[in-house]
């Protein structure tokens, strides 16, 4: 009975650890911001808890976590007379802290994407108005090399006010890791490239080199679903999701739909996608007049959306949101209005609903979790 009573008391205490995480808040140092911003999130009740932050770079807008949980790298999204940057940082899982290890030169203005190999040598970033995207090696204490490749897009787009010039707004690993998919905004192309990660310039065009989006629609990011045989493309310019079907680093368009309803009429400025964890439904957020997110049944068989509904951020500006890994949460990082809003997921309907959870942080842009 003993041994039963234990083992019981012993489970539960795996229960409630496996609910716990650190939630990374990247953010631009404008106004009262010092930098990224580390919280406890539990993913039972939605409940947040500041834990500490940096003051030690500047508009550290976009963040990766390296695979191990020890480093924290991002990018420092400044341009021209200062140019962009990228950070590395260890993170102190004990104490849920971050130490600046060094900084290297992004290449090209405005960073706005990293992500990390998952064999953590190598980070790939994306040079927004640089319009290119760099490659750096990781050394095994964490800390960056200068980039190890630097590959230049051209072209343009037919609205010249946003896409008189490359603009690589991403960098997607594929599921299988072997490719990266950069959506340039500035082009209306996703850029793929084949990923050998032995290779010390690891970044090769692939074949064909590039799937198209609509002109004038300006692709921003990618989300695969789980099982790997569709890939959904936000694209901003026109506030429209694209579904292809994915293989080895090709996209074959299947529909295209809105995020914003029928009687729409303004400016779209959609920003951010993310599918539930069991790949059902699909998510996407909308700044400008909308302000909401946009939700979507998904068929497992085609990879189709069916619009289910809007859920508004209670904010301004949702530039990033994250679903926590158990599907329970969906938070939104509302940028105008300098707020990290938690709504519950029902992960029967998909729908959204909001919870008092609520804090205040300056100009937040960007949220990854990490499992204490």
């Amino acid at each position: 009975m003993r041994y039963l009573l234990t083992l019981t008391i012993g489970l539960i205490s795996l229960s409630v650890s496996a609910q716990q995480y650190y939630l990374f808040v990247g953010t631009y140092t404008t106004g009262k911001s010092k930098g990224i911003y580390v919280y406890q999130f539990n993913a039972n009740n939605g409940e947040m808890q500041w834990v500490s932050n940096t003051d030690s770079c500047t508009n550290p807008s976009f963040l990766a976590v390296s695979p191990n949980g020890k480093f924290v790298y991002a990018v420092n999204e400044t341009g021209r007379e200062k140019p962009g940057g990228v950070s590395a940082f260890a993170f102190d899982k004990s104490k849920g802290e971050l130490q600046l290890l060094n900084q290297q030169a992004s290449g090209g203005d405005d960073p706005c994407f990293i992500t990390v190999h998952p064999s953590g040598k190598w980070a790939v970033v994306a040079n927004y108005s640089g319009g290119s995207l760099a490659a750096f090696p990781i050394h095994a204490n964490g800390t960056l090399q200068p980039y190890a490749q630097l590959i230049q897009h051209k072209g343009s787009g037919p609205n010249q006010a946003r896409q008189a010039s490359a603009h690589v707004h991403a960098s997607f690993f594929s599921p299988d890791h072997q490719y990266i998919l950069a959506p340039d905004l500035g082009t209306d192309k996703i850029m793929s490239y084949r990923f050998t990660a032995a290779a010390s310039k690891p970044l090769q065009p692939a074949v064909p080199a590039f799937s198209a989006s609509a002109p004038g629609s300006g692709p921003r990011h990618l989300a695969f679903h789980p099982n790997q045989s569709f890939v959904y493309r936000l694209e901003e310019m026109t506030g429209t999701v694209t579904v292809s079907a994915y293989s080895k680093g090709t996209m074959k368009n299947i529909q295209t739909i809105a995020t914003h309803p029928e009687e729409f009429t303004g400016q779209p400025g959609s920003a951010d996608i993310h599918l539930s964890p069991d790949g059902k439904f699909l998510y996407a957020s909308n700044r400008g007049e909308e302000n909401n997110i946009a939700i979507f049944s998904v068929n497992p068989q085609t990879g189709k959306l069916t619009s289910i509904g809007y859920q508004s951020v209670e904010g301004a500006q949702p530039r990033n949101f994250i679903i926590d890994p158990t599907g329970n949460f969906l938070l939104v990082a509302n940028q105008k209005t300098n707020n990290i809003v938690v709504f519950r997921r029902n992960r029967e309907t998909g729908l959204l609903q909001a919870t008092l959870q609520k804090i205040e942080v300056p100009n937040p842009v960007c949220l990854q979790l990490l499992a204490k």
